[in-house]
């Protein structure tokens, strides 16, 4: 067992390295060339990357895919993707190109407001309070002026502040609720510096007005943003859903709306039809720098907002009319924090053409609905299997540090047989045999 170390993130990196390599690694050489072989040749790059956290001693990469043919609000798109999952980039492709000749995707963003909170402690009378509250609100808003400037220039900033009694769910517990506009900002730091600027003025101002003791428990900005909301759906006549892989369009979307259905009222569906909903918007955030672990949180919750976790698609055929849709909660940024720091965030913001927040809001929804779209329709036709296990092909013959020559056997051998993995270890096994 290790022994634990004191001032580690005083050493220099290369401390680090040797220190973490003479510590867990028993072929030392061998960790040492792994941990070099990622870093960026450009020194500069690097030296970026190592500041964006605490401790880096190398790089994780991912791969960055792209997803063409997007029509969004007639719009056409080329979406980047960063994700390791196979299959991903590949089925929102085959979406998006669906799609492309039955009119696109169609996308709104509904509303833009995001939430932060000051927690604090008060066990005096709630009147008081809401006296000494209303009293106080227009210097809260005062003294956040030097912070808040800049925004309002650009037409954001504090939205309002409402004092909300929680004592009925834990005692002497109260919050001042802010909302906010960040506009083309995702807006953390500048939710949490008002809102540390509200608790400091509140206390201080209780200190003299109020008679009974409060205690400020923190100021935090919150990632459950339900009315930050942006929607995208596609629809077209039922006969018009007719494809290759669809030669009865009617009974395709009788199907497609019970399995979207069983999402909306079973949990344990719901989780993974959500999860693969994900599968398109974490990609699509973590490509262009945003906070996709906020986002995740968020939409979860959002999914639970009923009081049960349900599907966030839904599909429903009227007047025979098949229309599919999405209504989520995403805080977004397309300025601030790695968008002009990272290479690749601008590389994929570039590509999408700049977007604002809110286009970018629209793109991201887009990419989770088709992702949905794309797996709901093989659940129900082929079985989702067939072409996961194909795109899972080459995961598995690089697992057995299969050569060009065998790779390209064994693919073609697999485009007539099904793929599993002990299909694919008996193949591996009978070509080297030979």
């Amino acid at each position: 067992m290790p022994n634990a170390i004191s001032g580690f993130s005083k050493l220099t990196k290369s401390e680090k390295i040797e220190w973490l390599i003479g510590t867990y690694f028993s072929d030392r050489e061998a960790a040492r060339s792994l941990v070099e072989q990622y870093w960026n040749a450009d020194e500069n790059i690097q030296k970026l990357h190592d500041e964006f956290i605490e401790n880096t001693i190398t790089n994780y990469y991912l791969p960055l895919g792209v997803a063409p043919n997007f029509l969004i609000n007639n719009k056409l798109y080329t979406i980047p993707m960063a994700i390791e999952e196979s299959s991903v980039v590949a089925a929102a492709s085959k979406a998006a190109k669906f799609w492309l000749d039955r009119g696109g995707f169609k996308a709104e963003v509904i509303s833009t407001e995001k939430i932060g909170q000051v927690h604090f402690a008060y066990n005096g009378s709630f009147n008081n309070l809401q006296s000494f509250f209303e009293s106080i609100k227009p210097k809260l808003i005062e003294d956040t002026k030097a912070i808040t400037k800049n925004m309002e220039r650009r037409g954001g900033g504090i939205l309002d502040i409402e004092l909300r009694d929680k004592t009925e769910d834990l005692e002497n517990y109260y919050q001042l609720h802010a909302t906010f506009e960040t506009l083309d900002a995702m807006g953390a730091n500048f939710i949490n510096s008002c809102l540390e600027q509200f608790a400091k003025t509140f206390k201080q101002e209780a200190e003299k007005q109020l008679n009974s003791e409060l205690d400020v428990v923190m100021s935090i900005l919150s990632n459950y943003v339900p009315n930050c909301l942006v929607r995208a759906e596609v629809s077209c006549p039922i006969e018009d859903l007719k494809s290759k892989d669809i030669s009865n369009p009617k009974l395709f979307a009788q199907k497609f709306k019970q399995a979207v259905n069983i999402a909306e009222v079973e949990p344990y569906r719901a989780v993974t039809h959500n999860k693969g909903i994900m599968n398109g918007i974490d990609a699509v955030v973590l490509a262009t720098g945003n906070d996709f672990r906020a986002v995740e949180a968020g939409v979860h919750a959002y999914a639970s907002k009923d009081g049960s976790y349900k599907s966030l698609t839904h599909c429903s055929i009227e007047n025979n009319t098949f229309r599919f849709w999405i209504e989520i909660p995403l805080a977004l940024g397309t300025v601030g924090g790695l968008t002009t720091l990272h290479p690749l965030v601008k590389f994929a913001l570039e590509m999408l053409e700049n977007p604002t927040a809110k286009d970018l809001m629209q793109i991201v929804a887009v990419a989770g609905l088709a992702q949905n779209f794309a797996a709901v329709k093989s659940l129900t036709t082929t079985g989702i299997q067939e072409g996961h296990m194909k795109m899972h092909l080459l995961n598995i013959l690089n697992q057995f540090e299969a050569t060009s020559e065998e790779k390209k056997k064994i693919v073609e051998h697999f485009k007539t047989n099904v793929v599993t993995h002990s299909a694919v270890v008996e193949a591996i096994e009978k070509i080297r045999k030979i």
